[in-house]
C-alpha cells in the first residue's frame, strides 16, 4: 500500500534530492518492522529498526546519542555513549512495554548468539518509547514477545508510516502521530550517500504547528479540540542512519542537529517532554571478535559536515510531517480522538496564497 507523504501534497521540504523510497530503509541494509495492536481496547505497538540484516552483535555500527531533553524511559544509551555502537535491533514502542521489550530481545540475541553470558559478555538492547496513554490503555500491558518477534520477523525495506507499530496510539500536536520517515541524498567525491531518518512523533500543541515555515494549527478549527495539551508534555523518538563514513563523535555533532529539525515544525522542547536521538552509521562496521589488534576505518572530513547537518535537519523536519500526513484518524481510549493533518493540509495552501 502506497501512502501519500507531504511530498505528495506539492509540499518540498528543503533543497537535497530524496532517496528512491524517501525512507530510512534507502541506507541500504536497514530494515524496518512493526506489529499494531490497534482495536477498541488497544492503540498500540512495536516498530524494531535493524541496523543491518546480519547479526548486530557479531558485527556491530558505530553509534551515537544525544538526549535533547531526558523525560524518558530508554535503555542502551549510556553504553552506546561509552563505546560508541550499537549491537541490537532498535526497539520503539510505549512508555509502559519497555521492560517487556527489553527481555525480547536479551532472548532475541541469546538465541542467534550462544556465547552470550559465556565467554562473551552480556549485551546491550536499544530500546526506546513514547507515551501513547492517550489513545491507548497503556496500563493494560499489551505488548507481549510475540509482537517483538513479529516486529523483527516482518522487518524490510517497505513499511507503513503513520498510526502503525508503535506510532499507533502516538498523538503530534493535538492531531494524531506516529512513525514517519524521509531521506536525503549528497554526492561526495563523486559517490553517493545517503541519510535517512525515522521518528516517533508524541509532542506538541496544535497552535504551534508549522509546516514548510506556515504556521497553520491555530487556523484548525476549535471544534476539534479534544483535551489538547495546555503544556508541551509529548516525546519524539528520532533514529538517524547513513551510510556516510562517520565517527562516534561526528554522529553525535549530527545527532544535536535533529532539534532544528522539531523547531521547524513549531516544537520548542518543553519542560516535560522527551526528545532523543540516536545515531548510526553503516560504514566501518565493528567485528565482535576481530582477528588482528589494528583495524583501519575511512572517515570523512570535517569540512562536509555542515553539509550533512543540513541533511539531518531537513529529513527530521520531513519525517514529524510525514507520521502526521499519513496517519489515519484515530478513535481510542475512554472514546478519546484524534485527527488527521491531511484533514487540515489545505490550510497550508490557502495561507500560501495569503501571503
Amino acid at each position: 500500500m502506497r501512502q501519500k507523504k507531504i511530498s505528495d501534497y506539492n509540499i518540498a521540504i528543503g533543497d537535497f534530492p530524496t532517496g528512491k523510497l524517501n525512507k530510512i530503509t534507502d541506507v541500504t541494509g536497514v530494515l524496518v518492522g512493526h506489529s499494531t495492536l490497534s482495536n477498541e481496547i488497544n492503540q498500540t505497538g512495536i516498530t524494531v529498526i535493524k541496523p543491518h540484516p546480519d547479526n548486530t552483535f557479531e558485527s556491530k555500527v558505530i553509534a551515537a546519542t544525544y538526549v535533547i531533553n531526558g523525560f524518558g524511559k530508554s535503555t542502551g544509551l549510556l553504553q552506546v555513549d561509552e563505546l560508541g555502537t550499537i549491537e541490537t535491533p532498535i526497539v520503539l514502542t510505549n512508555t509502559l512495554s519497555v521492560g517487556t521489550a527489553y527481555t525480547s530481545i536479551v532472548e532475541y540475541m541469546l538465541n542467534n548468539n550462544p556465547n552470550i553470558g559465556i565467554t562473551d559478555g552480556t549485551v546491550n538492547p536499544i530500546i526506546m518509547e513514547c507515551n501513547d496513554g492517550y489513545l491507548n490503555t497503556i496500563r493494560n500491558l499489551s505488548i507481549k514477545n510475540k509482537h517483538i518477534s513479529e516486529a523483527i520477523d516482518c522487518a524490510s525495506d517497505e513499511f507503513l508510516e503513520g498510526a502503525f507499530g508503535a506510532g499507533t496510539g502516538m498523538s503530534c500536536f493535538g492531531l494524531k502521530g506516529g512513525i514517519g520517515s524521509s531521506s536525503r541524498v549528497i554526492e561526495i567525491d563523486d559517490k553517493s550517500y545517503v541519510l535517512g531518518s525515522l521518528v516517533l512523533s508524541n509532542f506538541g500543541k496544535r497552535e504551534d504547528l508549522m509546516v514548510n515555515g506556515q504556521f497553520i494549527g491555530k487556523e484548525i478549527p476549535k471544534a476539534d479540540d479534544n483535551c489538547l495539551p495546555k503544556t508541551e508534555q509529548g516525546s519524539i523518538i528520532i533514529v538517524l542512519a547513513t551510510d556516510i563514513p562517520l565517527m562516534p563523535s561526528q554522529l553525535k555533532r549530527i545527532a544535536k542537529r535533529a532539534s532544528v529539525g522539531i523547531s521547524r515544525t513549531g516544537g520548542h522542547i518543553g519542560h516535560g517532554s522527551g526528545e532523543i536521538v540516536i545515531a548510526f552509521t553503516t560504514k566501518n562496521q565493528i567485528k565482535h571478535h576481530n582477528e588482528s589488534a589494528l583495524s583501519s576505518i575511512e572517515v570523512i572530513h570535517y569540512d562536509y559536515l555542515d553539509k550533512i547537518f543540513n541533511m539531518a535537519i531537513e529529513s527530521v523536519e520531513e519525517s514529524i510531517l510525514n507520521s502526521m500526513i499519513t496517519a489515519k484518524e484515530t478513535t481510542g481510549f475512554m472514546n478519546h480522538k484524534r485527527c488527521s493533518l491531511k484533514d487540515y493540509i489545505s490550510l497550508y495552501k490557502n495561507r500560501e496564497a495569503r501571503i
